[in-house]
């Protein structure tokens, strides 16, 4: 038994797959493994627009590069942001000793719940690049193993937006871990996780408490604000501490909890910044630098509680989905934006 994937880090030896700079996808299929045939990777925001960035935001050039790192490494690991991703596809095999051996079969479909930087990853073709959803549709096939989370496709929810709130899921599951009525949060960042995060917030907090969500983008401000779930949209650059500062000011001050779910560098002062003393900051985003978040805290005086969110949480993948179901505007957001980029041209 290899519950942790050992047998396929190819360097440095003794590293976990997800610290191992290489692994090998092609040892045949373990007893507690399972075998997914990829379809698509729901590439992680940030690693997705440092790879745009760095190609010129050429899809062709985009999809070239994805290969290169999978074909060079063994998994979706970009080097630059150390973050991956997660992928959708059909089981194709399952070792009989995996623990899901009595509950998925060969034909499922899937969506992986760990990073793509620890899942053995072997990549075919990729047959298109879709920026906007930071999706690529591709050919080959993934290992999951006994210890990696997946989930399986619900049939009421469209695929591209159960994929976008499963991509997110932890972000909404820990912010309600640290939540009661009455508390004031402030959400940085209106992409999916925002949405998410705001929604579950008021549920949280209820009509005593306070949620507001900031964004330098009006239109993503306007999106999320019109779903009812915030009193107040400010549009400010999440990533200028004191610009930040002044906004939370006069939306009624500082703030109990503050949730990062933006996916620009610099965002963690702001954060910082705009919390009460003895409250919490909640950091979801890959491009989060532990040393500035930490650093930044002991350089303003702050004395707060700074967590990382880890992208797991029990029953995670269950709440995001439930929010979604419960809250119509909700899953109509995450529609629309799924439609408004469907249909981008392939490389």
């Amino acid at each position: 038994m290899d519950p942790y994937g050992l047998r396929r880090v190819v360097s440095p030896p003794g590293a976990l797959p997800q610290r191992a700079e290489v692994l090998d996808p092609t040892l045949p299929l373990g007893e507690d493994e399972l075998a997914i045939a990829v379809e698509a990777l729901q590439v992680d925001a940030a690693s997705f627009r440092q790879l745009e960035g760095a190609v010129g935001g050429d899809p062709a050039r985009l999809a070239a590069e994805v290969l290169r790192i999978v074909r060079a490494r063994g998994k979706l690991h970009n080097p630059v942001t150390g973050s991956g991703g997660m992928l959708v596809g059909r089981v194709s095999a399952v070792g009989a000793a995996h623990p899901a051996a009595a509950n998925v079969r060969p034909g499922d479909r899937i969506a992986t719940l760990v990073s793509l930087t620890l899942t053995p990853l072997r990549l075919d073709r990729i047959r298109a690049v879709h920026p906007e959803l930071d999706r690529v549709e591709c050919d080959g096939e993934a290992i999951l193993f006994a210890t990696g989370l997946w989930s399986l496709l619900p049939d009421d929810l469209p695929e591209p937006v159960a994929l976008a709130a499963l991509d997110v899921c932890g972000a909404p599951a820990l912010v309600a871990r640290h939540l009661r009525p009455g508390l004031r949060v402030l959400v940085l960042g209106a992409g999916k996780s925002g949405a998410l995060v705001a929604v579950q917030a008021r549920e949280s907090v209820g009509a005593t408490g306070g949620v507001v969500i900031a964004d330098r983008s009006e239109e993503a401000l306007a999106a999320v604000h019109a779903l009812g779930a915030t009193d107040a949209a400010l549009r400010v650059d999440v990533t200028d501490p004191l610009a930040v500062l002044a906004a939370a000011e006069a939306a009624g001050g500082r703030f109990d909890l503050v949730v990062s779910c933006s996916t620009a560098t610099g965002a963690e002062l702001p954060a910082i910044l705009a919390v009460k003393d003895r409250g919490t900051v909640i950091f979801f985003s890959m491009a989060t630098s532990f040393t500035a978040a930490a650093l930044g805290a002991e350089g303003v005086g702050k004395d707060a509680t700074l967590l990382v969110g880890n992208g797991y949480v029990p029953g995670h993948a269950r709440l995001a989905l439930d929010l979604l179901r419960r809250h119509p505007p909700l899953r109509s957001l995450f529609e629309a934006r799924a439609a408004r980029f469907a249909g981008v041209p392939h490389p």
